[in-house]
């Protein structure tokens, strides 16, 4: 018998729709509980960034810079600077010893830049797959639990002898309750996964800026600071 509500529409779906609710309920739970603990992270991350930024205007002299970032958490730009600095060495700007003084070679500086900035965007990555992979399956499950709605629905009008609609409306609405909670599940899972893919690559373009300030310096300290060849001296 159909009934009204929803307690009562589920209360009286089939076993196999009822686990297919109970698989969509899980994949619903832990995703929204993604969403809500990245998009933390992604605005503690934002707010340490601009933090960063806002010394490195301010902050010419790097191993200053670098003294200030270390109080800087959960900054990925405050993170790729440090371990840049800490590949050069804190002190070795002051001293000459920058990019292209020949105890520094660009390209190491370089490539572990770009290893640091990747290492970042890993993190902030963490757990979006399964974003992903909810938006993607979930619909699909809940078609099957439409599916095998359905065919119970068929089964119990062959059961009864009769097609009018007041025996077959009942079954296929309660049917395709499992479609509406695959989308229900899925949306809000595509839309917050496409809304952090825009964020990481905000973070990464912040990370290609800092990188090249951080090589514009060292480079233009190395210059200042070379010595000059006794003979080219008047």
């Amino acid at each position: 018998m159909f009934q009204t509500g929803l307690i009562g529409l589920v209360g009286s779906l089939g076993s196999v729709s009822k686990i297919v609710l109970l698989v969509l309920l899980g994949f619903s739970v832990i995703s929204w509980g993604i969403i809500f603990f990245k998009w933390r992270a992604f605005r503690v991350a934002d707010r340490e960034d601009k933090r960063f930024l806002a010394l490195l205007m301010k902050t010419r002299d790097l191993d200053e810079l670098y003294r200030q970032v270390r109080r800087i958490e959960g900054s990925p730009t405050a993170i790729v600077f440090e371990g840049l600095m800490e590949r050069v060495g804190p002190g070795r700007v002051e001293e000459g010893d920058g990019i292209g003084s020949g105890s520094i070679d660009r390209h190491v500086i370089e490539r572990t830049a770009s290893h640091l900035g990747q290492h970042q965007l890993a993190q902030l990555e963490t757990y979006l797959p399964f974003l992903a992979t909810t938006g993607n399956i979930t619909p699909f499950v809940g078609l099957l639990g439409t599916v095998m709605g359905i065919i119970d629905a068929f089964r119990e009008i062959g059961t009864q002898g009769t097609a009018s609609i007041s025996a077959v409306a009942p079954g296929v609405a309660e049917a395709l309750v499992a479609t509406a909670a695959g989308l229900f599940t899925a949306i809000p899972a595509v839309i917050a996964y496409n809304y952090f893919l825009t964020r990481i690559r905000s973070t990464a373009f912040r990370l290609d800026s800092v990188s090249i300030e951080l090589l514009s310096s060292l480079s233009t300290s190395a210059s200042k600071t070379k010595p000059v060849p006794v003979g080219v001296r008047g």
